[in-house]
C-alpha cells in the first residue's frame, strides 16, 4: 500500500508506464459553446424507479439526466471528457461541471457535462447514466468531430467514484440493438478522478454511501462498490489528485485506488497536495492545487488525448 504521508510539504506521484496512443489535438482553439438544449440521456423514457415511494415528491425526483456538449472548433477530431460534477450523490455542484468544460477546451479537448441522477434515485440509476453518457458520446463522434477511441471520464468527489464506477464496470456495447447508442461501448479511455469518494469501508464518506445505497446497504454491493475492490488489468490509465488535509473525504481513498491500480499494472498517476479544504474544483484561487490542471493537461499529452 502506497504509506501514509509523514510530512505535508510534498506533492506525491506514482506513475506506472503503459503506452496508449492517439492523435494530438491543439491547444487554444475557440470552443464551440454548449447546445442551447442539453440532449436527454433517455429520449424513450428514464429506466429505473425510486425505491422509497415517500421520495416520489423530492425536488430532484423528476430531474431528466442529460449531457451538455463543449465541442472545440476545428475539422481535426479531438479527444472528449465526460465531466461528472460532486454533490454527495445528492446534488450536482455547479463549479464542478461548465468551468471545468471550458477548461478542457482552453487545452484543445472538447468535453460534455453528464447531469446523472442523484437522491432520491439509488444505485444503479447514476451508474447507468454514466454509462449511457458515454455510449452517447461514442455514438456521436462523426456528428461532434470527436475520435470515438479517446474519450475519458472526469469527475470530483462523489461525481468520482461515479467515474470511478464507470472506469471499474463497462462493457463493449450490445451489437444486437436496436438504439444505436446502446450498440456503442460504455468503456472510458481514460479516467480522471479529483478528490474522489473511493471507499465504503473505514475511510469512506459515509453520506455519500447513504445518498446511494441507503443507511442500511447490502453488504455485497457495499463491497463492490468499494472501487478500490473492483479495479482490474481493464480499468483505463487514470490521473488522481487529492489533498493531504481534505476533512470530507480522507486522502486515503486516492491512496486505495492507486494501490489498486498499481497492483493491477494499470497505468496511474498520483498527485497528492499539502493542504486544501475539499470541493475546490480547478482550485484556481490556491497558489499550490492550482497546479493540478497543468499536472492533468500534461497527463493528457502523455496519454494520447491531446
Amino acid at each position: 500500500m502506497i504509506p501514509r504521508m509523514r510530512t505535508l510539504a510534498l506533492i506525491l506521484l506514482v506513475t506506472v508506464t503503459v503506452t496508449v496512443t492517439g492523435a494530438s489535438a491543439s491547444a487554444g482553439e475557440v470552443a464551440k459553446p454548449a447546445m442551447t438544449n442539453a440532449l436527454p440521456l433517455w429520449p424513450a423514457g428514464v429506466p429505473g424507479t425510486i425505491e422509497d415511494p415517500t421520495q416520489l415528491n423530492h425536488k430532484r425526483a423528476g430531474e431528466i439526466p442529460t449531457l451538455t456538449p463543449y465541442l472545440v472548433a476545428g475539422d481535426t477530431p479531438t479527444a472528449l471528457i465526460v465531466v461528472c460534477p460532486g454533490g454527495g450523490y445528492g446534488m450536482r455542484a455547479a463549479h464542478e461541471g461548465e468551468p471545468v468544460a471550458r477548461w478542457l477546451n482552453s487545452i484543445g479537448v472538447s468535453a460534455a457535462v453528464l447531469d446523472y441522477r442523484v437522491f432520491p434515485w439509488r444505485h444503479p440509476q447514476p451508474l447507468n447514466d454514466a454509462q449511457r453518457g458515454l455510449r452517447l458520446a461514442r455514438s456521436l463522434a462523426a456528428q461532434w468531430k470527436v475520435d470515438p477511441k479517446r474519450i475519458g471520464i472526469l469527475g470530483f468527489s462523489a461525481g468520482g467514484h461515479l467515474a470511478g464506477s464507470a472506469a471499474c464496470f463497462h462493457d463493449a456495447g450490445d451489437a444486437a440493438a436496436s438504439d444505436v447508442v446502446a450498440r456503442a461501448s460504455c468503456r472510458p479511455d481514460v479516467a480522471i478522478l479529483c478528490y474522489p469518494v473511493i471507499t465504503f469501508g473505514d475511510q469512506r464518506h459515509n453520506g455519500s454511501m447513504e445518498a446511494l445505497l441507503g443507511k442500511q446497504p447490502d453488504p455485497e454491493l457495499r463491497r463492490k462498490l468499494s472501487l478500490e475492490l473492483s479495479v482490474t488489468a481493464a480499468n483505463p490509465p487514470t490521473f488522481l489528485w487529492h489533498t493531504a488535509d481534505d476533512k470530507a473525504v480522507p486522502v486515503a481513498n486516492a491512496q486505495l485506488f492507486a494501490d489498486a491500480l498499481t497492483n493491477a499494472k494499470v497505468r496511474v498517476a498520483l498527485h497528492i497536495f499539502p493542504e486544501g479544504r475539499h470541493g475546490l474544483g480547478l482550485a484556481e484561487s490556491h497558489p499550490t492545487v492550482r497546479q493540478w490542471t497543468t499536472l492533468c493537461a500534461q497527463w493528457l499529452k502523455e496519454v494520447g488525448f491531446r
